[in-house]
């Protein structure tokens, strides 16, 4: 009979669910899937979350297989040495192979008064903390969206359809990684739902109070509710468990999504950074992480070469409230491009979006094996960077060993 391998998945994510479903593709494997929330959380609803029209959770049943054990805990500490991971209840569980897919959450902002009076919603709980903040306001409260990447916009626009009077703070430029075209139809929209855009130079936050915005041009802007919505970071497990990681305490690993340190544990999603050239934190680019993660794996158990990262992205979905949105298309290696569609059109291509989402999750609990997207050809850009990179640590290490000769 054939020895049985243990693998643990740590987070219940887009990138993690996809890698649990996908290993149980062998029979000889036992999955298990720690998370610390018993439902599937659907992250790109936050904002919909926050605004009332969804609650952004899943049924794990409905996006889980059956095969996969879920345990419902946080995992504290990951013992490479002794393969097992410690619980926060304070039990361990051990394993052949770990996968890590921990996900992201909010940075900590390093402006005054933000930690204090602004409202974070990089995660589920941040979003439900920040719901009876909003219901106790009144409507013409001034509510203070800071960050204009997506889920700023998203937040803003939400919050705008329903009434609110909404000044969204860009810190630089709308919707950075959008198109100059596209960026015109974001703030088109923005203005019809009757929302203020502030930004170009000066309009990083440098402090936030209880009833203020202030901005590093020396500005003030009232803010009874503000909503923070700039940056994100990573649990630090892996460099607590004294894993190589990247600045922003991703898990290094190679191409094959292999951790530098150890061939036993590979990463996955926003909390990996494959040849310290990380992905765009994204669900585009954790499901197919997840899919390549669990190849990985797979490949190892059967003691063959696994196959390295090939990474290719659409574009970015952008709801702009319930009646809008914008897909703004890009080159595969994620530049964004002239061509967009918005509108309800929009909005109909981002819900399409939301729904295909689950059912990519869902069909890969059915039938393993099943997604492709992670082998789409493409990533020629992402060679030659690598290529790049290498060539100038290369140059760089001889000049390195005669400084310190």
């Amino acid at each position: 009979m054939a020895e049985n391998t243990d693998v643990v998945v740590i987070g219940g994510g887009y990138a993690g669910v996809m890698a649990a479903n996908r290993l149980t593709r062998r029979d000889d494997v036992t999955v298990t899937l720690i998370n610390p929330r018993p439902d599937f959380v659907h992250r790109v609803r936050l904002h919909q979350l926050v605004g009332g029209s969804d609650d952004a959770v899943v049924d794990y049943r409905e996006v889980l297989g059956e095969r996969v054990r879920l345990l419902v805990d946080s995992v504290v500490r990951i013992d490479s040495a002794g393969r097992d991971v410690t619980l926060a209840s304070g039990g361990t569980v051990g394993y052949d192979y770990l996968v890590y897919a921990v996900g992201s959450g909010s940075a900590d902002p390093g402006v005054p008064g933000a930690a204090e009076f602004a409202h974070p919603i990089a995660t589920y709980e941040e979003a439900e903390r920040l719901r009876p903040v909003l219901a106790a306001a009144p409507a013409s409260a001034a509510v203070t969206v800071v960050g204009a990447g997506p889920t700023g916009i998203e937040v803003a626009a939400e919050l705008a359809e329903e009434g609110r009077a909404v000044t969204l703070v860009c810190g630089g430029v709308l919707g950075p990684y959008l198109h100059r075209r596209g960026r015109r139809s974001v703030a088109g929209r923005l203005a019809a739902l009757g929302v203020t855009v502030v930004d170009g130079a000066g309009t990083v936050v440098d402090a936030v109070t209880r009833d203020a915005v202030r901005l590093a041009d020396g500005r003030t802007l009232p803010s009874d509710v503000t909503v923070w919505t700039a940056g994100f970071t990573v649990p630090g497990l892996a460099a607590h468990s004294g894993l190589s990681t990247d600045a922003l305490g991703r898990l290094r690993t190679d191409e094959t999504l292999t951790s530098v340190d150890d061939e036993r544990i590979v990463a996955a999603g926003d909390s990996a950074a494959p040849s310290d050239l990380p992905l765009r934190m994204s669900c585009q680019a954790a499901m197919p992480l997840g899919a390549r993660a669990a190849d990985t794996v797979l490949s190892r158990i059967a003691g063959e070469q696994p196959s390295p990262l090939q990474q290719v992205f659409a574009g970015q979905c952008i709801s702009l409230g319930r009646r809008a949105g914008i897909f703004q298309f890009a080159r595969r290696h994620d530049v964004a491009v002239g061509f967009h569609i918005d509108g309800r059109t929009g909005a109909r291509l981002k819900e399409l979006v939301c729904r295909s989402i689950v059912k990519h999750l869902a069909d890969e609990a059915r039938k393993p094996g099943s997604y492709s997207l992670h082998r789409v050809p493409g990533g020629a850009k992402r060679r030659q960077m690598l290529e790049r990179n290498s060539a100038a640590a290369a140059t760089a290490a001889p000049v390195a060993a005669q400084h310190t000769a």
